[in-house]
């Protein structure tokens, strides 16, 4: 595989870097299923209706960037971000709307890019799409791939839609799926590139992929310390520079909460963390967590952006000066966490944060 020149400053224009004294601010959910007031989970229906209210309030309040993540399980309610992303486009105005993030190692990268590029369309260029592997494997017995073949679905998948994305005839082979000798793609974006994210973990061979193709890269930081990754960071750097790319964005992932204060953003978010922890540490062979981790990850060092507006400002601008990155994302869900905390959270996030974070990078 061998990736294709860096598109021009006017095609990548969405996903150019911002500077060392900026940092752009969104938001990211997989639509967790919270519960009712009897204790029973909440239908998918309710919780996709209140999204919405919250991609609106996001877009209000100036928040950069608004991104659903695709799952196939009971817990979460976005299977089809797409879907829900044109619905978000009728109701805001300014908002980036994305994937976070788009299976591709189960999807069709034709398909992908249809959907996405259309979503382009009725968003007036406001569509972004960020592909990865995912963090849960359910799509792949669901839409008929092996397990087996995880590694070689998403390289040979990932090539596919790189040529794809550039909008002139197709040729590709592999082993995945039939051949394509020089078909086309549509519909065609207006003026630019379908703005294309690579989510990675953290490991050195996703960073490494990433850079090859050009991509901008997004950091998942859901635990240890997020100047852990630092060395990620500048790997990603050096290997742009190496393939002969333009630099693109850097962006991290985190899960956090916003209130008036550190004790009740602290105590109205970590009952439903611990749940939300707990239940999917248990599938994975996790320990049980506890209330002496959850404290420490909501330290100046943590990786929980938990906390008042100047906790987590604070916070924000001390990942801008160890990392250098140009966007942060608040996964700003956690399990049962009530819709009515996670409308303040956004709105102190847009209307509180963002402009103390705007003041700390000016000093």
């Amino acid at each position: 595989m061998s990736a294709a020149p860096a598109a021009s400053s006017a095609q990548e224009g969405p996903t150019e870097p911002v500077g060392p004294s900026r940092i752009l601010l969104g938001l990211n959910t997989f639509g967790d299923v919270g519960t009712g007031p009897d204790g029973s989970p909440a239908p998918h229906a309710q919780v996709l209706r209140q999204l919405l209210e919250q991609a609106e309030l996001a877009d209000a309040v100036g928040l950069h960037a608004f991104a659903v993540g695709e799952h196939h399980r009971r817990d979460f309610a976005v299977s089809a971000p797409e879907v829900f992303l044109a619905a978000a486009a009728a109701r805001t105005s300014q908002i980036r709307l994305g994937s976070a993030v788009t299976v591709l190692s189960s999807d069709d990268p034709i398909r992908v890019f249809q959907r996405f590029s259309t979503l382009d369309a009725l968003s007036n260029g406001r569509a972004e799409v960020m592909l990865g592997r995912g963090s849960f494997v359910e799509s792949f017995p669901l839409f008929g791939f092996d397990l087996a073949d995880y590694d070689v679905l998403f390289e040979e998948k990932l090539e596919l839609f790189h040529k794809v994305r550039a909008q002139k005839p197709v040729h590709w082979e592999g082993r995945t799926r039939p051949a394509l000798g020089g078909l086309n793609v549509y519909p065609h974006l207006e003026g630019h590139l379908l703005p294309t994210w690579i989510g990675v973990g953290g490991t050195p061979e996703s960073v490494l992929r990433c850079a090859e193709y050009g991509y901008p890269i997004i950091f998942a930081i859901i635990g240890g310390q997020p100047r852990s990754f630092a060395p990620l960071a500048n790997l990603y750097r050096e290997a742009m520079a190496k393939y002969g790319h333009a630099m693109q964005q850097m962006a991290t992932h985190s899960p956090g909460h916003v209130a008036a204060t550190d004790e009740e953003a602290c105590e109205e978010y970590f009952p439903h963390w611990l749940e939300l922890r707990n239940r999917i540490g248990a599938e994975r062979g996790w320990g049980p967590a506890s209330r002496g981790e959850f404290d420490a990850m909501c330290t100046p060092e943590g990786a929980l952006y938990v906390g008042s507006p100047e906790t987590v400002a604070q916070k924000i601008v001390r990942l801008k000066h160890n990392l250098g990155v140009d966007r942060f994302d608040l996964k700003y869900s956690s399990g049962s966490l009530p819709h009515a905390a996670m409308m303040r959270s956004i709105e102190l996030l847009g209307t509180a944060v963002a402009p103390r974070v705007n003041e700390l990078l000016k000093e």
